[in-house]
């Protein structure tokens, strides 16, 4: 009989096929002590395998390119973290294996994340991943993982590791759905980048058994169990009927009566490019600078380094926008040059634009790197700062770009609530406003982006979120400067429609959603989006907020 589930959608698409999970298996090898004269030879096994798994990692992310490639090259600095060597030498020194020695001092490490407040909790699920592919290199037995399959399938897991989500083969992984995540967790980030539809916070999701037919909705979060033939052809003509409209759809974002909407890409660097050109951005809202600092973590990248990456992502966009996000490091993202390693709540510490400015010599050479890049291109590049608070922040940052002889725009995100509350003033000081509202969500509600258990609290329908929207894109409209959307909010086609009724001037996601949204906000006036965001500001919850959008949008 057919039953419905509802998780968070996360991945727009549907998918229909057989459940298969996700391998698991118990990775704590036995605790058998070694004579003292084996220790130097267990700790030559370790740290060998904890180098090729490091460097398994790197290569994934080369493959997979993007976003993927920051989150992979992340975990591999995990893997060669010299503090957890030095524990894992120590460890075999006095008697354990290098398996045992691997496993303790990762659990060691990992009670000290937990503990260590909700935001870097979420780092767990990728300290485990990290863990077991050491310990099962170790032992010699296969990874747990992707099913081995011949034929199409919709993946169930707990939660996926990103080096697992990264090369799914869209081909054989119609879609996938987690028990845990958020809607912009690592495995959702990842998805829509895949363009993969997925569906994630589904308590008992692990309890669908191998085989069971479903059909899965990514855009709406329904899980339908067993479909009827009748629903398996409702859904698949709804998919086909939103395909049309996605190939018919081309050019600049716009509402039906013409009122501009820039749809620009976010971009982790010059890997994410073809695919953001391909689905016709008009530039880049959101370039993610992280993934040139994280190749090696105990220093930054030279200047030259710099120069070429960013140079090789301007060069596309001629006479497009390329906003460049600066380096936002800290709380999810530490590097050892630069974050303190003993703060007791990181995310609530010296992160973004406060840890560049305790290091003005980093962010002047990023600066000067950008600069450079720009010089004799026709592009018209802004750069701005992550987790500003104040005008007191926007201006350190402005001075900043002045003193580097960066010729740009200057601008702030908008991700602290004091910003959305003090727009105005932080427009005093620089050109625009780019709303983050991905921690935006996090830092308003107090709910980690990580936790599923809080993914309620994360939904971007929040009308409380909304109303700081709101309140940031009227302070732009005042001082006639602009207001951008670059969090994972703008990927949603419905709630695209409201951010421009809200006012937002333009709006930012994943390549894979650009057509998505494209094809809607051309299917409604502006006056039709103004309504929509009236009425969802107008609700109490984020659920009443989506419905009562889609019927004013609906006609209803």
């Amino acid at each position: 009989m057919e039953t419905t589930l509802r998780g968070v959608g996360v991945s727009h698409g549907v998918a229909i096929g057989e459940v298969r999970h996700m391998g698991t298996a118990v990775l704590e090898p036995p605790a058998k002590q070694i004579p003292a004269d084996e220790a130097e030879r267990e700790q030559g096994r370790a740290r060998q395998a904890v180098e090729a798994v490091a460097a398994d990692l790197i290569a994934r992310g080369n493959l997979a390119g993007g976003e993927a490639q920051a989150v992979l090259e992340a975990q591999a600095m995990i893997a060669q973290d010299p503090e957890l060597i030095a524990d894992v030498d120590r460890r075999i020194a006095v008697g354990s294996t290098a398996e045992r020695g691997i496993y303790d001092a990762f659990s060691h490490y990992r009670e000290l994340l937990a503990g260590a407040g909700e935001y870097m909790a979420g780092r767990v699920a990728d300290l485990d991943d990290v863990r077991n592919r050491i310990v099962a290199r170790l032992l010699g037995v296969p990874m747990p993982g992707v099913p081995d399959s011949d034929e199409p399938y919709v993946l169930i897991a707990r939660d996926l590791a990103p080096a697992d989500t990264a090369l799914l083969d869209p081909a054989l992984v119609l879609g996938f759905v987690t028990e845990e995540g958020g809607p912009t967790s690592h495995s959702a980030i990842l998805a829509r980048a895949l363009g993969v539809p997925a569906v994630v916070a589904l308590p008992g999701a692990g309890e669908l058994a191998e085989g069971t037919m479903i059909a899965v909705d990514g855009s709406t979060g329904e899980i339908f169990v067993e479909p009827s033939e009748e629903k398996k052809a409702e859904l698949t003509r709804a998919a086909a009927e939103r395909k049309a409209a996605l190939a018919a759809s081309s050019g600049p974002g716009a509402t039906s009566d013409g009122h501009k909407v820039p749809l620009l890409a976010n971009v982790g660097g010059p890997g994410d490019v073809p695919a953001a050109v391909e689905a016709g951005a008009e530039g880049v809202g959101l370039f993610r600078t992280e993934f040139l600092f994280l190749d090696d973590s105990r220093k930054a990248p030279s200047e030259e380094k710099q120069i070429e990456a960013y140079r090789k992502v301007l060069e596309a966009f001629p006479e497009g926008r390329v906003v460049v996000r600066v380096l936002d490091a800290g709380a999810d993202k530490p590097l050892d040059f630069l974050t303190p390693a003993d703060e007791p709540n990181p995310a609530l510490g010296v992160r973004g634009l406060r840890t560049l400015l305790d290091h003005p010599e980093v962010l002047r050479t990023q600066l000067t790197a950008l600069a450079k890049a720009a010089e004799g291109l026709p592009v018209y590049l802004e750069v701005m700062a992550p987790m500003v608070a104040d005008r007191t922040d926007a201006k350190a940052f402005a001075d900043a770009c002045r003193e580097a002889g960066l010729r740009a725009k200057f601008g702030a995100m908008v991700e602290i609530p004091s910003a959305a509350l003090r727009a105005r003033s932080i427009l005093q000081e620089v050109e625009f406003l780019s709303l983050g509202t991905n921690d935006l969500a996090q830092y308003t509600f107090a709910a980690d982006r990580q936790v599923g258990a809080v993914s309620r609290l994360q939904d971007p329908w929040q009308p409380a979120l909304l109303d700081l929207v709101a309140l940031s894109a009227e302070a732009a409209k005042a001082e006639g400067k602009s207001c951008g959307v670059c969090g994972e909010a703008a990927s949603d086609p419905l709630l695209a429609c409201v951010l421009t009724g809200l006012g937002v001037t333009s709006l930012s996601m994943g390549a894979a959603s650009i057509p998505y949204v494209r094809a809607t906000l051309a299917t409604y006036t502006l006056a039709q989006c103004e309504r929509a965001a009236a009425a969802a500001r107008a609700a109490d919850t984020a659920e009443e907020a989506r419905r009562a959008a889609q019927a004013v949008l609906s006609g209803e």
